[in-house]
């Protein structure tokens, strides 16, 4: 498990294309209209890191079934029958958490291979049945440790009956915000939305350009309940990068990862700096439109300050890094020592 807190900053550009489409708001791009500044919702960072990792081979407990959405109760039962239905995958599960095999003992399950078939067995008998609850939470946490990586990152309210247990993810995101003000493309461009059995007709909604950046942190406590590992961690990395890359439907075309920091601190340091964001100053000509990175001068000089305090406090254990390695770095400025990751490296399930 991890043993250590982080905080990032993940940042990318959006040109010509809609980041995050509101269905309040005919699916025009989020904004704070006030401030003409864009908003990306943390969900839609973990459904790009999510559909990356299933195509990879990872199991998704946050997914449909058969292409379909279905309610969690029904996931959660589809994810239990996997287990009960391999006798060597659930022996190995249950070696492996002492109270889980104990209490499987207790219950008299073995020779069960649905959890329909668990759970007549158990509401047969008062005394079983009310240690249901105790049972899946050992044994949905075991299941997650193994095979579930979302739910190891990102945590899950389990909105499931005789599920007692909420898992608080140790990966935890903010919305995102444009690092300045953004313009709605001027445009009445219709497109056609095919149905399942009819089309309509709706309106293409884009910005001309923006650079949004969402803060998020990694949480060493959190990591215990879910097993998030070191290995979790880099892939989540690759996940932020490589998962925007993989969404390249016609609304996202235009998305490109700009860069991602990530504080890693000294694993008795139990705390955060906070909102990274904050210490970035972001310049612009307001006579002039902004429709590419070169109308912007990003001075990370702030956040190198505050990086170099907290290292000579010897809180800091390092600084990782990722910049799109095509990117001018003539309009970043002051960026913070790092050591380098490849976010472009594969990932494999």
């Amino acid at each position: 498990m991890i043993t250590q807190n982080s905080e990032f900053i993940f940042a990318f550009e959006a040109v010509m294309t809609n980041p995050n489409g509101d269905p309040d708001q005919e699916n025009k791009p989020r904004m704070d209209y006030e401030t003409s500044t864009a908003l990306v919702s943390d969900a839609r960072r973990k459904r790009d890191a999510r559909d990356f990792l299933k195509e990879k081979g990872y199991p998704i407990f946050v997914d449909t079934l058969a292409d379909k959405k279905v309610p969690m109760d029904k996931m959660f039962e589809e994810v239990y029958n996997q287990w009960l239905g391999n006798k060597e995958r659930l022996e190995e599960l249950l070696q492996q958490d002492e109270a889980l095999l104990k209490l499987w003992e207790e219950l008299e399950l073995d020779g069960i291979s649905t959890y329909a078939e668990l759970n007549e067995a158990l509401k047969k008998d008062k005394r079983k049945k009310d240690r249901l609850s105790d049972l899946n939470n050992l044994f949905l946490t075991q299941i997650i440790k193994k095979s579930l990586i979302d739910i190891r990152l990102f945590g899950s309210a389990m909105a499931v009956g005789d599920v007692t247990r909420t898992y608080t993810g140790p990966v935890q995101i903010t919305w995102g915000y444009s690092l300045h003000p953004v313009e709605l493309v001027k445009s009445n461009t219709i497109t056609s939305i095919m149905n399942d059995d009819a089309s309509t007709f709706g309106k293409k909604h884009k910005l001309y350009y923006a650079l949004i950046a969402h803060y998020g942190t990694m949480n060493k406590f959190s990591a215990k309940l879910t097993g998030m590992t070191e290995q979790d961690r880099e892939i989540f990395r690759k996940s932020l990068v490589q998962g925007m890359m993989r969404n390249q439907t016609d609304s996202k075309q235009g998305q490109s990862p700009l860069f991602y920091l990530e504080i890693v601190y000294k694993p008795e340091f139990d705390g955060y700096l906070g909102d990274l964001r904050r210490f970035l100053d972001v310049s612009y000509n307001e006579e002039r439109p902004i429709r590419s990175l070169k109308d912007l001068k990003i001075d990370f000089g702030q956040l190198t300050k505050v990086i170099k305090e907290m290292k000579e406090r010897n809180y800091i254990d390092k600084v990782i890094g990722w910049f799109h390695p095509f990117t001018n770095r003539e309009y970043l400025l002051q960026i913070p020592d790092y050591v380098e990751v490849d976010l472009w490296a594969s990932v494999n399930g």
